[in-house]
């Protein structure tokens, strides 16, 4: 009974590894798509970018990622008087990006 306990907690640990893997691959190519796309055209990342729009340098620490994601997904729901355009992104763009964005503290 032990060792079962002991490969349960094994096989968490793993899972949990893998998943921080996933999850710093996928903030990765969030980075990349903050560039790709041309967000830094009207927003600043430290000194990378345009300080037209909000400065993002540490969204992460006010915003959640999931939050994040919703702002990509539709910034005039969750902000009306927002100037930024809906973005042509896939979902698993969106999720990259929000990772990327909530790594910005």
């Amino acid at each position: 009974m032990r060792r079962m306990g002991t490969m349960v907690i094994a096989g968490v640990a793993v899972m949990g590894a893998v998943m921080a893997v996933a999850w710093a691959q996928s903030a990765a190519e969030g980075r990349q798509l903050f560039f790709s796309q041309g967000c830094y055209g009207c927003h600043r990342i430290g000194v990378a970018g345009t300080p037209i729009a909000h400065d993002l340098s540490h969204i992460g620490a006010k915003y959640t990622e999931s939050e994040l994601a919703r702002w990509l997904r539709d910034p005039a729901s969750q902000k009306p008087t927002a100037h930024m355009p809906r973005l042509a992104l896939q979902e698993d763009e969106i999720r990259a990006l929000a990772a990327y964005l909530a790594t910005l503290r």
